[in-house]
């Protein structure tokens, strides 16, 4: 395979839509790092997970962002449970092979408070020549605002004329998530960003991964798309951090 995209979506494609486990012996590198909560440590964990697959299981695959040797896929699960699940699944690549994985899954919701689906809106990568200052741009949004909680900044990162929303809970716009935040916070569930693990960056998405609460420990994933060197769009999973893991590994 000519680059890391190439390779995940090749190995994404062999394993979980076609069901092949022999394609772990062809994709999965001898010591593949599982940080999932689906499966165990090593090739055969992933093996394990491919083998077990429902009948009727499938992916939709919506959107795959690759930066240097990590590549970010965005889809939908089927068959995992009787819920679509919504997904990030993230693989570092070394060698032509799948070295790492981590993911957030989340069920599907059907009336969202946006009218938008949890998936849906632009997945094509544009303005490649702006990686590195839409990187830079997220990542200090999410140091600041998410982290630090100092929304006084928000509208220097975040569009005041365009914020399309695909959090089920949120509106549209600056006010349609400020809405959303005072009730979670009525709830008790705040939004607290404790560490800020990766972000990762293809043209105009950026997609950082993060470790907080949310009434109890969660992960974060939010998928941003820039432009004109503003936040736009927004995506989300967040994810309960299980209290055990079928390796030692860690979430993040």
């Amino acid at each position: 395979m000519d680059n890391a995209k190439d390779t995940v979506l090749a190995a994404a494609k062999e394993l979980f839509a076609d069901k092949d486990p022999s394609a772990v012996d062809r994709w999965a590198a001898p010591d593949y790092k599982q940080h999932s909560a689906l499966a165990p440590d090593g090739p055969e964990g992933l093996r394990g997970l491919v083998e077990s697959l429902p009948e009727g299981f499938g992916y939709e695959g919506v959107r795959a962002i690759a930066d240097g040797d990590l590549v970010a896929l965005h889809g939908v699960y089927h068959g995992f449970g009787p819920d679509p699940l919504v997904a990030f699944d993230l693989f570092r690549v070394a060698d032509g092979k799948l070295a790492e994985h981590w993911d957030a899954l989340t069920p599907a919701v059907k009336d969202t408070a946006s009218g938008r689906s949890q998936t849906d809106g632009p997945s094509q990568v544009t303005d490649l020549d702006k990686t590195e200052a839409n990187r830079g741009l997220v990542a200090e949004f999410a140091e600041k605002v998410l982290k630090g909680a100092d929304y006084s900044v928000l509208t220097d990162y975040v569009s005041t004329e365009q914020y399309d929303q695909h959090n089920p809970e949120a509106a549209d716009g600056l006010d349609g998530f400020g809405a959303a935040a005072a009730a979670w916070g009525e709830q008790g569930k705040n939004l607290v960003y404790k560490t800020i693990h990766k972000v990762v960056a293809e043209g105009n998405f950026v997609l950082a991964q993060s470790e907080g609460a949310f009434g109890g420990p969660v992960a974060y994933w939010d998928l941003f798309r820039v432009a004109d060197g503003k936040i736009v769009e927004h995506w989300d999973v967040v994810a309960p951090v299980p209290a055990e893991l079928p390796h030692g590994n860690g979430l993040f």
